[in-house]
């Protein structure tokens, strides 16, 4: 048995006092390893490097639906903003009666202007049909 201990030891021992190391291939640092909290911190490093390009894709593939919404939505703030000014001219006492006085003489006047005479109402009939054309091409 002892031979068979005898054998398995190394016999040729090598010493690596007096070699040149330089040239020997060096192993990277052992990395230690990462907390969750890194792990966390890598994946949203990464997920924010790679947001403008996932924002360019987002936009091209859906860029009408984009529009489309952005000026739905501009056109609800303007409607909003529209009803705000009118409700601040309301809330002034003489102007709300002015603008009323306005609209009333305004439509009476339409009225015996276009409305009454056969010949006026198709005069007002012609311009109609000007406007359309000239809106429309």
């Amino acid at each position: 048995m002892e031979s068979k201990a005898q054998q398995s030891e190394p016999t040729d021992i090598v010493s690596l006092k007096g070699l040149q190391t330089e040239n020997l291939p060096m192993l990277p640092p052992a990395k230690e390893p990462e907390t969750q909290w890194q792990q966390i911190g890598a994946k949203v490093a990464n997920f924010l490097a790679q947001l403008p390009e996932y924002l360019g894709e987002f936009f091209e593939k859906n860029k009408q639906a984009i529009i489309n919404v952005s000026l739905i939505v501009a056109i609800l703030i303007g409607i909003r903003l529209l009803f705000a000014v009118f409700d601040a001219i309301n809330d002034i006492p003489l102007l709300y009666s002015f603008f009323e006085l306005v609209g009333i003489g305004y439509a009476t006047w339409f009225v015996f202007r276009y409305l009454i005479k056969d010949s006026t109402r198709q005069e007002l009939g012609d311009k109609i049909q000007a406007f359309q054309k000239d809106f429309t091409g």
